[in-house]
């Protein structure tokens, strides 16, 4: 297993439509295995594959991060959400855009169907930080940011921020 280098913003592949997995291989499953590694070397409490620069519908969850007793590890392939309920906003933030956190509204119960690592099929209901994580997680395999889903002037101070963070002189 490997920690591999998350891909942060602006970088293109984050923007890009993942594929669906076809092909439940070898190479998935280290790229998988390589992911969690990732996902709680960084530590976060989820990670898409285009977020370590490969373009597969693979994401991996753990909302438990920092309580190892109680592991929640989910790995889902080719999710999609089936139904949303409710609307709920809390602070957000992602590996690819590190340091900055925004309130985002979404959903606050989904259902998500998709694959295991096994190609079995795999259905969650979730609420509060594991409707959230999957929701943000999804948004990555579809090419949406969490800032896409913020309004127009956090937006343009995010922007702003970012631009004036990341100047020649200020890296």
């Amino acid at each position: 297993m490997a920690v591999l280098e998350i891909k942060k913003y602006p970088e293109k592949i984050l923007r890009e439509k993942t594929q669906t997995v076809s092909e439940f291989n070898q190479e998935l499953q280290k790229l998988i295995d390589d992911m969690i590694e990732t996902m709680y070397a960084a530590p976060g409490v989820g990670l898409a594959a285009n977020q370590v620069g490969i373009c597969k519908q693979v994401a991996v969850i753990d909302v438990s991060v920092g309580n190892a007793e109680k592991s929640s590890l989910i790995v889902i392939i080719n999710p999609e959400i089936v139904h949303k309920e409710g609307e709920e906003a809390s602070e957000e933030g992602c590996l690819s855009i590190p340091e900055y956190t925004t309130i985002v509204k979404r959903a606050s119960k989904v259902r998500v169907k998709g694959l295991d690592r096994e190609q079995q099929p795999l259905e969650i209901d979730a609420e509060g930080l594991l409707a959230k994580a999957l929701q943000h997680e999804i948004d990555h395999l579809n090419g949406f940011l969490f800032i896409d889903r913020i309004g127009r002037i956090k937006k343009e101070f995010f922007k702003k921020r970012f631009a004036r963070e990341h100047a020649p002189g200020n890296e």
